[in-house]
């Protein structure tokens, strides 16, 4: 049986209040926030507002809810971006590459030709933590970058009508 869980963790990342500021999207259980270190452009993360660690925590309704609310979003992305097709990939636990304890679903909209080395982006992560999906080494946006995207996807939901 479905436990519930606590809503929101003080030692995590995506449970901080700052997030909430952060999404362009968001219904009563998700939110959608552009990462702040894209991979490709429009990469977003889908995060549940509760705080889950594992997809194996969410009952089969709120799994079926994010799933929902990621393909709302989907939507608005390859709108803005004007992509062809999309990823999504959700590292569940640290052997699968999961670098922050919150649930959260990876969406990357797709082009071709858009990796040098092929279509398999995954592969092109190594395994040192400099790599890592959610790594504070990658290159992240500025705040005045990050903040001018936000608006912008904010925008094409409103637009949407989602």
């Amino acid at each position: 049986m479905h436990q519930i869980k606590n809503k929101l963790s003080e030692n995590c990342l995506f449970c901080k209040k700052e997030i909430a500021n952060k999404s362009f999207y968001s219904s009563k259980q998700f939110r959608a926030i552009y990462n702040i270190a894209p991979i490709l452009p429009g990469h977003t993360l889908v995060i549940p507002d509760s705080h889950y660690e594992s997809l194996f925590e969410l009952s089969d309704i709120e799994l079926g809810d994010m799933m929902i609310f990621a393909r709302k979003v989907t939507a608005v992305l390859k709108s803005v971006f004007q992509c062809e097709g999309f990823n999504w990939t959700i590292q569940d636990g640290v052997s699968a590459g999961q670098t922050v304890p919150h649930l959260h679903l990876h969406i990357i909209p797709r082009k071709p030709l858009d990796m040098p080395e092929g279509n398999d982006w995954y592969r092109n992560i190594p395994l040192n933590e400099k790599q890592m999906l959610d790594s504070e080494h990658r290159e992240h946006l500025s705040d005045q970058d990050y903040m001018a995207m936000t608006a912008q996807l904010t925008e094409a939901a409103r637009s949407i009508n989602m």
